[in-house]
């Protein structure tokens, strides 16, 4: 049986040179809209946390293809993604229906800005979110680098609905117990999430929280300064623009791989 069901979850199709073929190990569905799931990791693949990669389902000659961020920190002996469905979604349609024992393609070549090569020393890290936008961020809150090179690390999130915030708020809990991690991030890691539509113990846009000054009244510091704070942002495109617009108007710059600065943009999309 064992022979037979591999053979069936193999692609019929022949695999590029510069693409892994991978096995889904685990799928947990979180609501409706929201899924992760873990992938085998091939012994050669080389990645920076908060970096993404291309990943596409051996279902055509000509596979689509989309930008996914890895959600698996650098040491992670797995790959793992934070998704959404899409209804129709050229990619997500059939992603969304993966179980362990699947392939699922992944390109070789990994990329990205939200890492922190991108960004120049500081006190406070800030990681600011919306959706699925929470996935690059996964990868950098479990990297011990990230303790070494901030004092504070604030994962700032905002979605509609209570349901979508538990993919953060269990990625937190479960860093305070990891034997790697749970020591550097201990008293270091705050999680700040908001619901916009369902009622909760927090509410509001983040960006609105920034603006009026409650969002680091909240946290008990103060508002950002370039001197000590720098930035991440992930989320849709208005959310990214006002988000980098209020980063702005604190005095903080965008930077990149090449030229590191206070507060650095994604903008890849999964599709």
């Amino acid at each position: 049986m064992d022979a037979i069901a591999d053979a069936a979850s193999r692609p019929s199709f022949p695999i590029p040179e510069n693409v892994f073929a991978e096995r889904v190990v685990f799928v947990k569905h979180y609501t409706s809209r929201l899924f992760r799931f873990r992938i085998t990791r091939p012994a050669s693949f080389r990645f920076r946390s908060g970096e993404f990669v291309m990943i596409g389902l051996p279902n055509a000659e000509k596979p689509v293809f989309r930008a996914y961020s890895i959600a698996s920190p650098a040491w992670d002996e797995e790959i793992e993604f934070f998704s959404i469905k899409v209804e129709n979604g050229p990619l997500t349609e059939h992603l969304q229906k993966i179980v362990p024992g699947d392939i699922v393609l992944m390109r070789k070549k990994p990329t990205g800005t939200l890492v922190l090569d991108a960004l120049t020393p500081g006190k406070r890290l800030y990681l600011f979110c919306t959706g699925t936008g929470v996935a690059p961020f996964a990868s950098v809150i479990r990297d011990p680098e990230t303790y070494e090179k901030f004092e504070e690390v604030y994962l700032v999130q905002t979605c509609r609905e209570v349901a979508e915030l538990a993919y953060a708020h269990e990625l937190v809990d479960g860093i305070m117990e990891d034997p790697l991690v749970g020591e550097f991030a201990a008293g270091r890691l705050h999680l700040y999430a908001t619901t916009t539509r369902e009622p909760s113990p927090r509410m509001g846009r983040l960006t609105d929280l920034m603006r009026d000054g409650s969002l680091f009244e909240a946290l008990g510091v103060p508002p950002i300064n370039p001197e000590t704070d720098r930035a991440m942002i992930c989320g849709s495109m208005a959310m990214l623009n006002e988000t980098k617009a209020i980063l702005e108007g604190f005095g903080l710059e965008e930077g990149a791989n090449n030229k590191p600065s206070s507060f650095v943009v994604e903008r890849a999309f999964v599709g």
